[in-house]
């Protein structure tokens, strides 16, 4: 794939002796990354099972880089079980800087298709909330598939400008990521469009627009918060360049230094590349595909000055009668260990358990106010794959379980009626001892 004779030109210029492994980094067949998620299984337990064979990622516990080009890690059922998500090395790198803590609240405010979100959603044990935001519509809904895939039950998915976030929502997360749309330059290898589109006037435009979410970024972080920009180009004027303007107009925000968390394999900012003289920008991290796993990225860990902590509310359960009796009827035949009620709201006929009261999301656009448990129908619940991704097999009445040599596995995953034992009522299907999805058992068998 030819990449821009000019984004060739100013690479060269920059990296001089490290020019060619940079090159051919870049050029080199593509290693599938794969984060186990820790909602589901341990690295340590997906390691011993694991069909494919593992290199780690030195800067994330979870993370491992698949050293075959040809494998295909995302057609195996444990992928369809949420055991692992498909991610570039050097993306897993977000989760463990920013650190979000369970039961604190983030905000992921460019979250689609949801790699870093899922992962910091696991380094909160699905305590506490969060908040996946994406202006694009057609990407929402991979978003939110992605999040019940996972098991994801403690976060809100909507479809909003961070200016309109900003305005409704200022001072109130402790962690936000910024990941940020640029011009992909770390992608050319592996996606022909973000080398064809590229330019430097694309790059400039870029850079504005980056400026703008950033902007709207820090009024969200409260006095104390942290603010992880990030992106996967190489292109100084949409890092530094960026950041440096940030810097000068926001004196309450300060730069961390973040390199030392990886050691030689990182490199620092560079402001000197496009005359920006603060020195500050030198504690930004840049990861470059010749010196490690991944295809590169850029890091910025900002902190706000203060420590203020805002008022949260919690959301209350508005059920009404018919939802109520339905949803109590669900769970008494069903379920041993029924989700938490708080939160409990119904919109249109589903049932979630939001993460936030009403009040505080009224007239934006919610894709999802939390945890979809299922839809309220005239006569009965019909509970969600969501619901069975996020909950662990002894929570229900009724489990089969499904081996990785059954013919029934690959038939239940098209969406087939499969054999089952003599159940009546709603089965929850695993994988081993992971959740696959619910069945209803019929007389020819368990009926997706």
């Amino acid at each position: 794939m030819p990449f821009p004779p000019l984004f060739l030109q100013r690479m060269a210029a920059w990296l001089g002796p490290e020019f060619p492994a940079f090159l051919e980094a870049l050029q080199a067949p593509h290693l599938p990354g794969l984060r186990v998620n820790s909602l589901k299984i341990s690295p340590a337990d997906f390691q011993a099972r694991s069909p494919l064979p593992l290199q780690p990622v030195p800067w994330c516990p979870e993370g491992f880089v698949v050293p075959e080009p040809t494998a295909r890690p995302g057609i195996h059922p444990y992928h369809e079980a949420g055991l692992y998500y498909l991610q570039d090395p050097a993306a897993m790198l977000a989760a463990p800087l920013l650190s979000p803590q369970p039961g604190e609240w983030v905000l992921d405010l460019c979250a689609a298709p949801g790699g870093k979100t899922t992962h910091l959603a696991a380094r909160m044990q699905n305590l506490g909330v969060l908040v996946a935001n994406e202006i694009h519509p057609r990407r929402v809904r991979a978003l939110a598939e992605n999040l019940d895939r996972c098991g994801v039950t403690h976060a809100m998915v909507l479809n909003e400008t961070p200016e309109r976030l900003a305005a409704r929502w200022e001072g109130l997360f402790d962690r936000v990521l910024v990941d940020a749309p640029c011009s992909g330059e770390g992608m050319f290898g592996k996606e022909e469009a973000a080398a064809r589109d590229w330019s430097e006037k694309a790059v400039q435009g870029c850079a504005r627009r980056q400026s703008a979410i950033l902007e709207a970024a820090s009024r969200l972080v409260r006095p104390g918060g942290h603010l992880l920009y990030a992106t996967c180009t190489f292109a100084p004027e949409e890092n530094e360049g960026v950041l440096g303007p940030f810097l000068r107009t926001h004196p309450d925000f300060e730069l961390l230094d973040v390199r030392a968390s990886i050691g030689p394999m990182g490199d620092t900012g560079h402001p000197e590349w496009i005359g920006e003289a603060d020195t500050r920008l030198k504690r930004a991290l840049r990861l470059w595909p010749h010196r490690g796993p991944g295809r590169g990225h850029f890091y910025a860990l900002l902190r706000r000055a203060g420590d203020e902590r805002p008022h949260r509310p919690r959301p209350r359960t508005r059920l009404p009668g018919r939802a109520r009796t339905l949803y109590n009827e669900f769970v008494r035949q069903t379920l041993q260990d029924p989700p938490p009620d708080e939160g409990l709201l119904v919109l249109g006929h589903h049932l979630y358990r939001a993460v936030l009261p009403p009040e505080m999301w009224e007239g934006l656009r919610v894709f999802r106010p939390g945890w979809l448990l299922g839809q309220v129908e005239e006569t009965a619940f019909v509970p969600s794959r969501a619901l069975a991704m996020g909950i662990r097999p002894e929570a229900a009445q009724q489990a089969y379980r499904l081996e990785l040599t059954d013919p029934a596995l690959s038939a239940f995953l098209r969406g087939e009626t499969i054999p089952g034992p003599d159940l009546s009522g709603w089965v929850l299907v695993t994988l081993e001892e992971f959740p696959l999805g619910w069945a209803r058992a019929t007389r020819r068998g368990l009926r997706r």
